[in-house]
């Protein structure tokens, strides 16, 4: 499955019910979570999501309502006795902070623990089967988001068929690669009639905190999913542009230029309790849109 889970929708100020934006990218065996904004330890809890599968963790940026969870969720992990490696991707000063945390704390981290700082845009993991890069957004300081897209996969084996045509089991890797097979007796036999492609590659972006900015969508261009913040609705259009923050139909004209295939809003200013409005408004621009909703797992 590929799929991001909601953990927390909210702007600064946990309110409504609604928490701090973290969420859960779940890609295949692999949790990756974005951002740990205050509650969300709580929160994975709540939605029963394995935390020893957690693994990697990508911090925007250092407002504390995107990184306030991560000492509380750090130090459970070392509570349990956590063994396996954790790899925390974010800005530089984030390692001071947490150094300081765990020494003022005596924290003992009980598990290797690899900070991996972001000072420029590109590649900041490359999995097996996917890859999480980052780009910088506009916002009142350093600030990136995140693009998760799945690897193309090889073609899969119609074992049946090939039993039946005595295909020699070193040719396995060449029809997997698309190639036709050439029988002793000089019979070519096509790549379609052994195999079938695999599942179309998926890909999800996260802008993170950013002001309306065109600047973006090459970093976001065509994904099957953006996450965009939408902060206030569009009559706040001035107050948003004042805190480096986006509107509804910004982040919809955003995924409107980028031609995205769908568009999850969220990081609702604690000012508004129903947020009906927002989900409506950005709808204006681009119908395939949804308001991200705590606990909801969507797929990608």
């Amino acid at each position: 499955m590929f799929g991001v889970t909601i953990l927390g929708n909210n702007s600064a100020i946990p309110a409504h019910g609604r928490h701090p934006t973290a969420q859960i990218i779940t890609t295949g065996d692999d949790l990756l979570l974005f951002d740990c904004g205050e509650g969300t330890q709580i929160q994975i809890l709540n939605y029963k999501i394995r935390r020893s599968r957690i693994n990697h963790i990508f911090i925007s940026h250092l407002h504390g309502d995107h990184y306030f969870g991560l000492i509380g969720l750090l130090s459970s992990f070392a509570l349990l006795s956590r063994i396996q490696p954790l790899h925390v991707y974010g800005p530089a000063p984030l390692k001071r902070l947490l150094d300081q945390q765990f020494h003022l704390s005596e924290t003992h981290i009980t598990f290797p623990f690899h900070f991996h700082a972001i000072e420029q845009d590109g590649l900041l993991l490359d999995a097996p089967h996917y890859t999480v890069s980052c780009f910088s957004t506009k916002h009142r300081i350093e600030c990136r988001g995140f693009v998760v897209r799945q690897k193309k996969r090889k073609r899969k084996i119609l074992r049946n068929l090939i039993e039946q045509k005595n295909i020699a089991l070193d040719q396995y890797a060449l029809l997997q690669d698309g190639q036709d097979i050439t029988l002793e007796d000089g019979t070519v036999i096509p790549n379609e009639s052994l195999t079938i492609a695999a599942t179309r590659p998926k890909s999800y972006a996260f802008t993170a905190d950013t002001l309306f900015d065109p600047a973006i969508i090459p970093h976001v261009k065509g994904v099957d999913l953006l996450y965009h913040e939408a902060t206030y609705p569009h009559a706040l259009v001035d107050k948003a542009a004042e805190r480096y923050h986006s509107t509804t139909k910004e982040a919809a004209e955003i995924a409107r230029q980028a031609e995205v295939n769908k568009l999850l809003i969220g990081h609702f200013s604690a000012k508004f309790d129903n947020i009906t409005l927002f989900e409506e408004e950005a709808k204006e621009v681009f119908p395939n849109t949804e308001a991200a909703m705590e606990g909801v797992t969507y797929i990608v």
